[in-house]
This record gives structure tokens, sequence and C-alpha cells, in this order.
């Protein structure tokens, strides 16, 4: 079998993953085929839902916050008590933006431009905000541990030799939907035309192909 690399940034840990997984669910609702924002989560359902012990669902809320995937916010009471702090999954949606998100993007498309100019390169055929989302979409899969291959013309991003290839099987649906759901978090953030669609249905756990759409303006 194909050789994979090391996982860095939020999917380091199935633990995480999992966190991530359930923010992801609990900030979308469909209704009437609609998306529609809704309740975030607090370090007890969290703990509920995972089994964790409070301190370490708490160290990985940290390390989400810290790579702008997750957001913090305190609850807004009418009544009396303390207020609780709620969580939610940054989906680079403008009602749910974290700060170091919005600052790498900005960062990625400055690094993008300047090596640009460096390489005398052209921006994407896709057009200037579609080349600051796959700047933003290649830096994120990059500090993630991956090896990121844009096809512009099939609108493809090749991921193998993917690094959770090693993964318990049963845990591979949801790393592969937090994985799509970071990416489709970024491309938001960026702005743009271009969405995350799918993972690609592979033969063997190595293999690792995500579709991108472009959406009409």
């Amino acid at each position: 079998m194909t050789g994979v690399g090391a996982v860095y940034g939020p999917i380091s840990s199935y633990s995480r993953v999992r966190i991530l997984h359930l923010l992801f669910e609990a900030g979308t609702v469909f209704e009437a085929g609609t998306e529609q924002s809704r309740a975030e989560l607090t370090i007890g359902e969290l703990c509920e839902a995972t089994g964790l012990h409070p301190n370490t669902v708490r160290e990985h809320l940290q390390r989400l916050i810290d790579g702008g995937y997750v957001i913090q916010s305190t609850e807004h009471r009418t009544t009396r008590g303390r207020p609780r702090t709620l969580y939610s999954a940054a989906t680079g949606m403008p009602d749910a933006s974290s700060p170091v998100a919005r600052d790498k993007v900005a960062e990625a498309a400055r690094r993008g431009d300047m090596m640009r100019r460096i390489l005398a390169e052209e921006d994407s055929g896709l057009g200037r905000d579609a080349t600051y989302q796959l700047d933003a979409l290649i830096e994120h899969l990059e500090e993630s541990g991956f090896e990121p291959v844009i096809d512009e013309r099939e609108l493809t991003v090749e991921l193998s030799p993917c690094p959770h290839a090693a993964s318990a099987p049963e845990h591979r649906p949801t790393l592969c939907q937090v994985h799509l759901g970071l990416m489709q978090g970024v491309l938001n953030q960026a702005g743009g035309p271009l969405a995350a669609d799918c993972v690609r249905a592979a033969a063997r756990p190595e293999e690792c192909t995500v579709q991108l759409r472009l959406d009409a303006a």
C-alpha cells in the first residue's frame, strides 16, 4: 500500500473530528430545503455526545478556536443565572466567521499574489475570486498534512495518498464529512464561485479526490 504522511491541524485527532462533526451538524438545520443557522452547543452537550471529560473537550475546543475552525460566544440570557459559553463551527458564512480564518485567507491571497508575480503567472482561468479561494484552500490542506494537486479544468482536488488511509474504516465517513466541511468553510471564507461538492468514491483507502463545483454568479 502507498505510504501516507502525517496528519496535522484540526483533523489530527479523531476526538477533535467528532467535536467538529457535532458542531457542523448543530450549525445547520434543513427547513423546506433551505439551510438556516441554529443554536450553538455547550461543553456539557459535547461531553454528553462524545463521552469525553470536560477538560479534554475544552482543550480540543481551544485548539480548534486557535486554528480558526470554531467560534466561541457567550449566551445572551433574559433570566437570572450565569451565561453559558457556546461553541459553533466557523463555516465562513457572514454570521459564522472566525477572525483567525479571515486572517488566514487574507495571508494566503497575499502570498499567492507574491508567488504569481515572482513566477510571472496569471490568475486562475476561473477568475480572480476563485484564484484566491484556491490559494486559501491549498494552504489549509497543506497545513493539515495533505499534498493537494488542483485540476482547474476538471475542478478536482487530488489528495492521494490520503493521510487517513490507516484510520479505522468505521471512522472514514465522519473524517471525510468533516474534511469536506472544513474545505467548504475555507472556500466560503475566501468568497467566490467555488464550492466543495463531494469526496469521490474510491477503490482504495489511500485514494482521495474532492470534487469542486463552480456555482453560477
